[in-house]
C-alpha cells in the first residue's frame, strides 16, 4: 500500500511542485505524492523548464488549493517554505507533519541566466532531502 504525501507551499508554483514531480519520479511506486499552496498562483514556466532539464515533466500540473485535500487522510504532510508553515491549516489526519524549508527560486531577481541557476539548485535540495525521507520513508512507520 502506497503511502500518501502532500506538499505544501504558499505559491504551489515551484517548490511544492518540483518536490511532488520528484517523489513521484524517484519513489512513485511507493508513495502517492500531491501538491497544494495556501493562496495558488500557477505553475512556473521556469519550474517546468529546469524540471524537464532532469527528464521530469511537471507541465501537466496545476496549482491546488490546500482546501481541496482538508480531510482527506495522509500519512505525511510536508511544507516546503517558512509561509506556508505558519499559514497552514492544521491536518490532524496527517499521521506526520513536517517542514523543510526551501528559498523560493521565483523570488531571485535578475537574468534568465541567474534565475535558472536558482531554479536549478532548489531541486538539487529538494532531491537530496527526498532520499534521506525516502530511505526512511520506506522502512519507518510514519510519526508526529
Amino acid at each position: 500500500m502506497k503511502r500518501k504525501v502532500l506538499f505544501l507551499c504558499t505559491g504551489n508554483s515551484c517548490r511544492s511542485q518540483m518536490a511532488e514531480g520528484l517523489l513521484r519520479h524517484l519513489a512513485g511506486d511507493h508513495f502517492e505524492v500531491v501538491s497544494a499552496g495556501t493562496h495558488p498562483v500557477g505553475l512556473n514556466a521556469d519550474a517546468v523548464e529546469v524540471m524537464k532539464e532532469i527528464d521530469i515533466n511537471i507541465s501537466g500540473h496545476r496549482s491546488k488549493r490546500v482546501d481541496e485535500f482538508l480531510g482527506q487522510q495522509f500519512d505525511y504532510a510536508i511544507t516546503v517554505c517558512d509561509r506556508a508553515k505558519e499559514t497552514c491549516p492544521i491536518f490532524p489526519s496527517a499521521a506526520a507533519l513536517l517542514h523543510w524549508s526551501f528559498e523560493d527560486p521565483a523570488a531571485v531577481q535578475g537574468d534568465e541566466t541567474t534565475r535558472l541557476a536558482e531554479f536549478r539548485r532548489v531541486p538539487d535540495q529538494i532531491r537530496e532531502r527526498l532520499l534521506e525521507f525516502i530511505s526512511g520513508g520506506l522502512s519507518a512507520t510514519p510519526a508526529s
